[in-house]
């Protein structure tokens, strides 16, 4: 139903007390909103025209008290109001579109980036040492090499191990925890590292989308473009030092756990998986 009162007529009442500010809040917001194919707001959409209303009203209260009769009539107020309310809407709409369709792109990436590894599950045959172990290869070098696969042995496995090598099963132990616990700290630090990498992804998107949506040659475009490529320039430092990150326990690591240089761990590592190899090829 088509509301035939002016605002004008409606402001007045209310300057004379006839309407109190609240009710010329609702006589406004039914007026436009009874009214909307006046305003040429939406492409006379209706549905989106009563949504815009409904987020617009809130400001009426302020466009009321803001109002000063100086040449132009409280309706041409109201419809300058609404035409600069219009283009703010629509600007807002895009922006989550844009928003919307990035949160949705990431997500893959997302999956990709939080991928668990696989964990040793206990109950497998590797539980017991049935290994074919070369007479060559010393106790020593049978350490390193229990020591290099640490988060994929049960204790059970690593108490077999001990033995064999004839040493305390608590000192083996303890130097697998050891290596567990520096790994727990790693593992903070590239989860962290991951988030930050998919935030980074998530700007680039956005910056990209934001720069297809701006008119090629003009400032925002040219500003939305220098933001994406110093993000995309982060994003792909951050994702090489990600790449750069290991779970595994590096021979540096090894060497410090067991208190001894690093060159003698690369050595030791290096002839035990050559004579294993060795080996194989003769059986």
């Amino acid at each position: 139903m088509r509301s035939e009162t002016p605002l004008s007529d409606m402001y007045m009442l209310y300057i004379n007390g006839e309407l109190s500010k609240q009710e010329l809040e609702g006589g406004m917001f039914r007026q436009l909103k009874d009214n909307f194919e006046c305003y040429r707001g939406f492409c006379g959409n209706r549905d989106y025209w009563n949504e815009f209303i409904s987020w617009l009203y809130p400001r009426f209260s302020r466009a009321i008290d803001l109002y000063r009769d100086i040449g132009s009539s409280f309706d041409a107020y109201i419809m300058g109001l609404v035409q600069g309310a219009v283009k703010e809407y629509r600007c807002r709409e895009v922006e989550h579109n844009i928003t919307e369709y990035v949160c949705w792109q990431a997500r893959a990436v997302e999956m990709a980036l939080f991928e668990n590894e696989p964990e040793y599950e206990p109950g497998g045959k590797e539980e017991k040492l049935i290994v074919s172990i070369p007479k060559d290869i010393s106790s020593k070098q049978i350490l390193l090499l229990l020591l290099k696969s640490y988060y994929f042995v049960s204790d059970e496995f690593v108490d077999n191990v001990a033995q064999t090598i004839g040493m305390e099963n608590k000192l083996v132990h303890e130097m697998i925890q050891e290596l567990r616990m520096r790994r727990s700290g790693k593992e903070a630090v590239i989860l962290d590292l991951k988030e930050r990498l998919h935030c980074q992804h998530y700007r680039c998107l956005t910056y990209q989308k934001r720069m297809g949506k701006a008119l090629p040659g003009s400032e925002h475009h040219e500003r939305m473009r220098i933001r994406f490529e110093r993000a995309k320039k982060r994003y792909y430092t951050m994702k090489k030092r990600l790449e750069g990150m290991r779970l595994s326990a590096p021979n540096r690591m090894i060497a410090e756990v067991l208190g001894i240089p690093r060159g003698t761990v690369d050595s030791g590592l290096y002839a035990a998986k050559t004579r294993m190899a060795s080996s194989d090829k003769m059986s």
